[in-house]
C-alpha cells in the first residue's frame, strides 16, 4: 500500500507501473456525478495512466482504513476527491477500486 502511494505521489505513471501486476484491472465508480471509465480498465500501463490522472499538483495522499482495510485517501481544495482500494497479490497490485462517487464520499472528512 506504501508502495503505492509512494509511486502516486511521484506523479510519474513509469513510478506506479513498477508496482502493478501486469495484468492488473482497476474499476471506477463516478456515479453518473464525475468522469470515470465506463468499462473496468486493463494493463499496468492503462491502469497507471488512468490513476496517474486523478493526482493533481495540489492533491494530497493519506494512506487510511477504507471498509477495514489499508486504502489511498485523495484530497483537493480540502475535499475528498477519490479512495482507492488495492487487491495486493504477491509483490505487485492485481485490482484497483477507485470511488470517486460524490455521494459515496461525504462521509470522509477532510483531514485537519
Amino acid at each position: 500500500m506504501h508502495r503505492f502511494a509512494t509511486a502516486c505521489r511521484a506523479g510519474s505513471a513509469g513510478a506506479l507501473r513498477s508496482v502493478l501486476a501486469a495484468e492488473v484491472v482497476a474499476v471506477s465508480d463516478g456515479g453518473g456525478r464525475v468522469v470515470a471509465a465506463p468499462d473496468p480498465v486493463h494493463g499496468a500501463d492503462q491502469v497507471a495512466r488512468c490513476v496517474t490522472a486523478l493526482v493533481g499538483p495540489e492533491t494530497v495522499l493519506t494512506v487510511e482504513a477504507v471498509n477495514g482495510q489499508p486504502g489511498v485517501v485523495l484530497r483537493a481544495v480540502g475535499r475528498v476527491v477519490a479512495v482507492i482500494s488495492l487487491k495486493v497479490t504477491g509483490p505487485k497490485v492485481s485490482a484497483v477500486w477507485i470511488v470517486l462517487n460524490p455521494d459515496k464520499l461525504r462521509h470522509w472528512r477532510p483531514r485537519e
